[in-house]
């Protein structure tokens, strides 16, 4: 499997979008966004197709003889059974996680491929993963500390109608629902862009032969804030959060977040810090 740099990361970038249109639509059902994030993973499954098609019809090599080939084309089945399923069931939650573990697959198998690749535009791909990652995780961050910034409005706000004090900062700070909903959008935003950093993060570091530990303060930490704020997702949807609860739990997860960001990216060893 060989394809041009530009090509790898067409492919990696229109998929990371119909991952996020996915996401949204998992956590909102927005019919619309659902139907361009199918569009765009279909641009991905043409793409991987041409190229398979050159290796084993002019090329003459059948696309599984080696684990690069072979994670490429495990890949390519994956998006076609989710693009097939999204189109005859709405079934939201296996597309949604069918097309996370693919993304892994194609990502691992266009890594492997450029590392073994002694041009130096295959060492770029890879150098260009690990800073994808960390901008990844920094715009995630900014997304989650809007949130919070809202999440303490809210909170502020709250305390000002109950005690019917500072009345004329209310009209500044905005209506009480509006503040919940935009904080609650930022962490959807967030969440997936942060998700996606994290799998680029482990594919950068077992491609890359750096010194990766799962038990390292840097790595337990960015799961952590992942986990913490999919739990505010869980809560908002699933159980139904709204209001004072929801936003002290929002600013208890940036409290997380900081911890994270400040003192385990101190203490940790993993690539640079702080991240």
């Amino acid at each position: 499997m060989f394809a041009a740099k530009w090509l790898y990361e067409i492919i990696l970038l229109i998929y990371g979008m119909s991952l996020l249109g996915y996401f949204i639509d998992f956590i909102k059902s927005n019919r619309k966004l659902n139907k361009i994030s199918f569009w765009l993973l279909s641009i991905v499954w043409l793409i991987q197709t041409i190229i398979l098609y050159n290796q084993a019809f002019v090329e003459k090599n059948f696309p599984i003889l080696t684990l690069n080939d072979g994670l490429f084309f495990y890949a390519w089945i994956l998006i076609l059974f989710s693009l097939i399923i999204n189109r005859l069931y709405a079934i939201h939650f296996i597309i949604l996680f069918t097309n996370l573990f693919s993304f892994f697959i194609l990502l691992l198998a266009i890594s492997l491929n450029a590392q073994d690749q002694v041009h130096p535009q295959g060492v770029a791909f890879v150098h260009e993963i690990l800073i994808i990652h960390i901008t990844l995780a920094i715009i995630s961050y900014g997304f989650f500390t809007i949130s919070f910034l809202l999440a303490l409005m809210y909170l502020l706000q709250y305390q000002f109608i109950k005690r019917k004090k500072g009345i004329q900062w209310i009209w500044r700070f905005g209506d009480l629902s509006r503040l919940n909903s935009f904080a609650f959008t930022f962490v959807m935003i967030g969440v997936p862009l942060l998700l996606i950093g994290v799998i680029l993060g482990v594919v950068w570091a077992y491609v890359s032969g750096a010194e990766f530990y799962w038990f390292d303060l840097k790595t337990i930490g960015s799961i952590l804030v992942l986990g913490v704020y999919i739990l505010y997702l869980i809560l908002w949807v699933g159980k139904g959060y709204r209001g004072k609860p929801i936003s002290i739990y929002n600013v208890a997860a940036f409290l997380v977040l900081l911890i994270n960001f400040f003192l385990f990216g101190v203490l940790s060893n993993f690539h640079f810090k702080p991240f």
